[in-house]
């Protein structure tokens, strides 16, 4: 495909998207649809589409309109590239630019790529940090390995991916963390990954699992564990016996293939067998994902005021369940990569306020302005 097929390509992916389906839905039904693209296309095209996606109220405004085509030509624009050389109506490209394409400069909010809804909120929340984060989320996320300390060293690892042509750095977040510099594609089909080296994990989830108490012999829940990282994780940093669980139990059925090849022993428990006197639980609850926009920029979008608020009474709601689960000595973590207030900070005051005898020994966010994703977590004991 030449660049400028790629552009029509997005721009059809990106009309799917904005009619309502789901990105990864759109690509795949364009990738089976387009057999005579290749890996470079689709991972070109899969980019272009990303990029709009985060960027999508200055791309829009760039692009004069919030469509397909829009949010292509404004992406070209926002890169400094004159679109007419692009859009020129030959062969697959776009065609010619016209009085509608016409688009303005963004400013405030709109520049920032937030949602008008959440400003203030986020403002109130990041402070001085607001347009530096709200810029860091316009960007692509940085690819991050979690190495397997049971497998391997850091140095080790490292060795092992650059042997197959994959560069690392370690990142301050985590002593774990390896942030992925060239060929992240080709992690996934890399030996250092399929014999169980490395975990792909982002370097502040990484930091969430270093901040917990964990020592050998404890038991673990893993409450809310979807695909269980933070469970193999944990599993990793100490020899205790960790245990999986979500409400929706179909999250987790990769579990058993993930683990085998950490060689890590977890089991996944139902909510009926959960059992309770487990010295540590993370509860990593279901949130807005606001400090994980960069990788899911359609959840950025789709977020409404209703869907906040449910969020907070279920991540209430969870808390108050799992504290009956504790051992008398144990810790509770809470756990969000959200960097709403209401979701972080009040929720441990409002758990604080309901629960008499509770401590919260350590509170802990982390910014993407250190790098990796927007995380909040804090541990609850009991008094003594």
């Amino acid at each position: 495909m030449t660049p400028q097929a790629r552009l029509s390509a997005a721009i059809d992916v990106l009309d799917r998207i904005l009619a309502g389906s789901g990105a990864e839905q759109a690509l795949t039904n364009w990738g089976r649809a387009s057999r005579f693209a290749g890996s470079g296309d689709r991972a070109a095209v899969r980019d272009l589409v990303f990029d709009a996606l985060r960027c999508k109220r200055s791309y829009a405004a760039l692009g004069g309109s919030e469509t397909g085509r829009g949010l292509v030509l404004g992406g070209l624009r926002d890169r400094g590239l004159d679109a007419a050389e692009w859009f020129t109506g030959i062969g697959h490209a776009p065609a010619v630019l016209g009085d509608a394409d016409a688009g303005f400069t963004p400013e405030g909010n709109v520049g920032l790529d937030c949602p008008e809804w959440l400003a203030a909120s986020l403002q109130a929340a990041l402070g001085d940090d607001f347009a530096g984060v709200m810029h860091a989320l316009r960007r692509r996320a940085p690819v991050f390995l979690r190495v397997n300390l049971g497998k391997a060293s850091l140095l080790a690892a490292q060795a092992a991916l650059a042997a197959e042509e994959i560069e690392t750095r370690p990142h301050p977040l985590a002593k774990t963390a390896l942030e992925v510099t060239e060929n992240a594609r080709k992690i996934q089909k890399s030996q250092a990954y399929l014999e169980g080296l490395v975990e792909l994990q982002d370097a502040a989830s990484q930091a969430v699992i270093e901040a917990l108490p964990l020592e050998d012999g404890q038991r673990v829940l893993d409450y809310c564990s979807g695909g269980g990282g933070k469970a193999l994780a944990m599993a990793a940093q100490a020899k205790a016996s960790v245990v999986a669980h979500d409400v929706d139990p179909r999250r987790m059925r990769d579990i058993p293939v993930r683990a085998a090849r950490a060689g890590a022993a977890i089991s996944i428990v139902e909510t009926a067998a959960i059992g309770e006197g487990y010295d540590v639980i993370l509860t990593d609850v279901p949130c807005s994902g606001s400090g994980s926009w960069r990788r899911d920029p359609q959840g950025k979008w789709a977020l409404t005021p209703e869907r906040l608020t449910a969020l907070c009474e279920m991540q209430a709601g969870i808390l108050d369940s799992v504290a009956g689960l504790l051992a008398p000595n144990g810790t509770l973590a809470y756990a969000t990569c959200s960097m709403l207030n209401c979701e972080n900070e009040a929720q441990i005051a409002q758990f604080l306020a309901k629960h008499s005898g509770w401590l919260n020994p350590l509170q802990r966010r982390f910014s993407p302005l250190q790098g990796a994703d927007g995380f909040f977590v804090a541990l609850l004991t009991r008094e003594v």
